[in-house]
């Protein structure tokens, strides 16, 4: 999972990149970076770590520019090299530089035919760089020396041929401005906003809303699926749809964990959102439980916190703060590596014992993944006197493989693979484990927007909206996926990347 922002404004956006790049952290922490444009030259910045570690003065006085993009990186099949980190940029044709959120699912394909027809070569692992690769040619074959809008949307909708999978991009093209669009599916979110300044109007491209607010940007819309809104560099803006046979499917799991909860995805609040999952779960517990025991219910932070307020209410039970959390570790669902996420959750969460002592505590996490927090959460749970420990996800088991760019590797890695509820509450050591059902959580995020017919629910329920997911991929994807294969890729040499400039 990434985050993706693009600025246009009169003034310098190197400072509103970077805010807005703060605002989208939670969607990566690997590695970030910005490119910004001015009178002919590219700045770039990037590298490993988080925006505040990566972009210092010297680095932020170098980003000159009154339009740029940036990105917060998470890796799935990738290296943590910084070579992996983006912006990318090609020169030909015009200069341009993209951005990237997702992962294509016919990547191998699409890299053979641009090295043997397009004549394009690929520096790293990263589809990325190959939807820019893909992009920049759709641009060359129209052989125009000048552009508009109308061979830009013609370039997007040679990506939309060509291009299988989740993508929600944002690219500069130096001169000209900057296009965002969105997968013919829009499975990962991207949004377009405006703010009236003194020097005349900015535009913002985004992951999510929330980059947008925190600056006093008023949210457009959102980017439709197959769609393409390009901002030219003298501040005009053109929408066209680039796509047959459009269909919204968002992934649910933006709502459910990723997305920040003051966000508007698709004009669905994430916060009402996980409101709703609450009471779906409540429903649930009264019907299959309805003698049920528990004394509190305590969510495990921060996702899950809104979810658990709406579940304790219509419980009718206590709910209480039982865990503080250290602000300075990352998520460690999206940390590489098995060893380094069981090492962070002690260092992350610490339990309030007078919250637990003799109580039947009903815990809840926004989901369970590999089940390595809530085996050592429910531990701490007990150590700090619970009497007994019940453990409730508002997501249902999550069993399958992501291939849209959320890192669920190895069925074999994921705690509820092959496992009954039954079996998967022995594993993590709880007295009881309840799962949201699909329906439910699909009826919690849809009731916000009616005229959704679909999520993407792969992670769940192993359908992939794309309709392009063979056996043969998915076992490849495990290949490439596994912590083991993660692990050997973080051996590479890691190096900085800093400023350069380009004419």
């Amino acid at each position: 999972m990434c985050g993706v922002i693009g600025v246009l404004s009169k003034d310098q956006v190197n400072q509103t990149i970077y805010d807005g790049l703060t605002m989208l952290q939670h969607r990566g922490q690997d590695a970030a970076g910005i490119m910004t444009y001015e009178n002919g030259t590219v700045h770039l910045r990037k590298g490993n770590g988080l925006a505040r570690n990566v972009f210092h003065t010297r680095h932020m006085l170098a980003l000159k520019g009154t339009m740029g993009i940036g990105h917060v990186r998470y890796p799935t099949a990738g290296s943590s090299s910084s070579a992996e980190a983006q912006p990318f940029y090609v020169n030909s044709p015009y200069g341009i530089s993209l951005a990237h959120n997702g992962n294509l699912t016919n990547a191998d394909e699409l890299k053979k035919d641009l090295f043997l027809e397009d004549l394009r070569h690929i520096n790293t692992s990263s589809d990325s760089e190959i939807l820019l690769n893909v992009f920049a040619h759709e641009l060359a074959r129209q052989g125009k020396v000048k552009i508009s809008e109308k061979e830009i949307f013609s370039a997007v909708a040679g990506v939309h041929k060509r291009c299988r999978g989740a993508y929600a991009a944002i690219a500069m093209i130096n001169d000209y401005g900057i296009v965002g669009f969105r997968d013919k599916h829009g499975i990962r979110p991207i949004c377009v906003g405006k703010k009236k300044v003194d020097s005349g109007t900015e535009y913002m491209i985004a992951s999510e809303s929330v980059a947008l607010a925190s600056q006093g940007f008023a949210l457009m819309k959102d980017i439709a699926p197959g769609e393409a809104v390009f901002i030219s560099h003298d501040g005009e803006v053109h929408i066209a749809q680039c796509a047959n046979e459009t269909q919204l499917s968002p992934c649910i799991f933006e709502f459910v964990y990723f997305a920040r909860p003051d966000s508007i995805i698709d004009n669905i609040s994430v916060y009402k959102s996980r409101l709703r999952m609450g009471e779906k779960m409540s429903e649930k517990v009264l019907r299959e439980w309805p003698d049920h025991d528990i004394d509190v219910v305590i969510p495990i932070p921060d996702t899950s916190r809104t979810v658990a307020i709406q579940l304790a209410f219509h419980l009718g039970v206590k709910y209480r703060e039982g865990f503080i959390k250290n602000r300075y570790i990352g998520r460690t669902f999206i940390m590489p590596g098995q060893k380094i996420r069981k090492k962070s959750v002690r260092q992350k969460l610490n339990p309030i014992g007078l919250e637990f002592k003799g109580k039947n505590v009903l815990l809840v996490d926004d989901s369970i993944v590999r089940g390595t927090t809530c085996e050592q959460i429910i531990q701490m749970a007990r150590e700090a006197g619970a009497r007994k420990v019940y453990f409730a996800s508002a997501a249902p088991p999550v069993k399958y493989q992501n291939v849209y760019g959320i890192d669920m590797p190895v069925p074999s890695e994921l705690i509820a693979y092959n496992r009954t509820v039954e079996e998967i509450a022995e594993a993590i050591g709880a007295d009881k484990m309840i799962y949201q059902d699909l329906d439910g959580l699909i009826n919690a995020v849809g009731y916000g927007n009616k005229d959704i017919s679909c999520f993407d629910t792969s992670c769940f329920s192993g359908e992939y909206v794309t309709g392009d997911v063979s056996a043969e991929f998915l076992y490849q994807q495990e290949l490439e996926r596994s912590d083991s294969a993660k692990e050997k890729k973080s051996e590479e040499p890691v190096r900085q990347v800093d400023v350069y400039n380009r004419e």
